[in-house]
Parts: structure tokens; C-alpha cells; sequence
């Protein structure tokens, strides 16, 4: 499975407003693991960054000054995501910023769904801690994340912490390496992406107390119960 994480910078909350994007960030993961393909630009907006918005990004007009507009960015865009599922949080906010981009520069697609599917990672939080506090921080904090150097908020950064709590909170793996088949040669997939075999699982086996505290704990269902299967098994063994 090709995802991408991807969050957004803007000039203000509302694109209806006239807000514009001046920046977007985008990691590819397949089948959960990094690929190190990414994407990032800064794009001239064209118009003033509010107040508000540049205490939260610190990213300036001047320094956006000589960056590309959007129109000349958006094929690359579109490429770089055709046939992924985008992990975004709180999607509707970047997925209109982005959609309006389009829409403005004439692109041939009136919407980034047209070539990928979204997943909002702000929904999936929501529906795991219902009644909690579910921006980007708080899960940081409650995944024990490390986002000490996210000082400004920035699209590259955010999507890699984004990346980090997404994983966590859909469990960090999709299988635990239980295939009976051995270990392939790496191959390369359709990405140019090249993946080796499992690493061995680590067995921990129980010591001689282990094994009598679980000796005894059998033998007392046994009393209580007087019908331990587990025991009778072991005993027939």
C-alpha cells in the first residue's frame, strides 16, 4: 500500500477568504515504511500572510518572494501523489486549500481526490479518544512522540511527526513477520523501492521460577475448579 503524508502551510484559515497555500510537504510510506521519496516546495502566494498565520509558520512574503507560483508546481504535485491514500490531519483544511489552488491555476483536475484517496488522521483520533483533545501535539504527547524541535509549525516537519503518530496510533506494524515462507532475496517493486526479508523474531523463553509460578497457578484453578483442561493436557503430554 503507497501513502503519503502531507500537510500544508497557508496564508490564513479560509480559502474562501483568499488565503493561498505557501507550502506543502509530502512523505511516501509503503506498506507503512518510509521510502525517502518526499516532496517539498514553497510557493508564492501572491498576497499577504496574516498575522496570525505567520507566528504560527514564521515563513515571510520576502522569502517567498522568488518561489514558484502554484500553476508551475502542480503537475509535479499531482504526480508525486497519483494512486495514493493521503494520511492528513485534519484533511478538509489542506484538501480545500488545495482543491482551490487548482481550481485557480485551471488545472485539468478540479480536485487532488480525482487521483487519491484521504485519510484524515484527526477523524481516526477522534473516533480512538473520543471527548479528547486530538491536535497534533496532544497526540504527540499521548504517542510519547518526540516533537521538541517543532519550535514553528512547518509542512515537512509536521507530516514527518504526523507520520510518527499515525503510525502509533494504528499500531506501528501491519504483521508480525509469522510467514512460514523463508526469507526472498530483495526485490525491487514498481517505486524503484528495494525490500529485504523479515529480521528473525526475538523468542523469549520462560525461566525455571516463571515455569513454577505457572505450574503452581494451574494447580490452583485445578482446586477451585476442578477442572483445569490445561493441566490435564499437560499431564497427558
Amino acid at each position: 500500500m503507497r501513502q503519503i503524508v502531507l500537510d500544508t502551510e497557508t496564508t490564513g484559515l479560509d480559502p474562501r477568504q483568499g488565503h493561498r497555500i505557501i507550502e506543502i510537504g509530502a512523505l511516501e510510506m509503503v506498506d507503512r515504511q518510509l521510502t525517502g521519496r518526499h516532496y517539498h516546495v514553497y510557493i508564492n502566494p501572491e498576497r499577504e500572510i496574516e498575522q496570525g498565520a505567520l507566528e504560527v509558520h514564521g515563513i515571510t512574503e520576502d522569502f517567498l518572494r522568488d518561489k514558484p507560483r502554484f500553476a508551475e508546481i502542480s503537475d509535479d504535485l499531482m504526480a508525486f501523489v497519483d494512486g495514493a491514500e493521503l494520511v492528513i490531519h485534519n484533511a478538509p483544511f489542506d484538501i480545500g486549500f488545495i482543491d482551490n489552488e487548482l481550481s485557480l491555476s485551471g488545472h485539468e483536475h478540479a480536485s487532488i481526490t480525482n487521483v487519491a484517496t484521504v485519510l484524515d488522521t484527526l477523524e481516526l483520533a477522534k473516533d480512538l479518544h473520543p471527548g479528547q483533545r486530538n491536535n497534533l501535539d496532544a497526540l504527540c504527547k499521548r504517542y510519547d512522540v518526540d516533537n521538541s524541535s517543532r519550535t514553528l509549525h512547518g509542512a515537512l516537519l509536521d507530516a514527518e511527526i504526523l507520520t510518527d503518530v499515525y503510525l502509533a496510533m494504528t499500531g506501528g506494524q501491519v504483521d508480525l513477520g509469522l510467514s512460514m515462507e523463508s526469507p526472498a532475496s530483495p526485490l525491487e517493486d514498481d517505486h524503484g523501492i528495494f525490500h529485504t526479508g523479515r529480521p528473525s523474531l526475538f523468542v523469549l523463553k520462560a525461566n525455571d521460577e516463571e515455569l513454577a509460578q505457572h505450574q503452581a497457578r494451574l494447580e490452583d484453578i485445578e482446586k477451585q475448579s476442578r477442572q483445569c483442561l490445561y493441566l490435564a493436557l499437560s499431564g497427558a503430554e
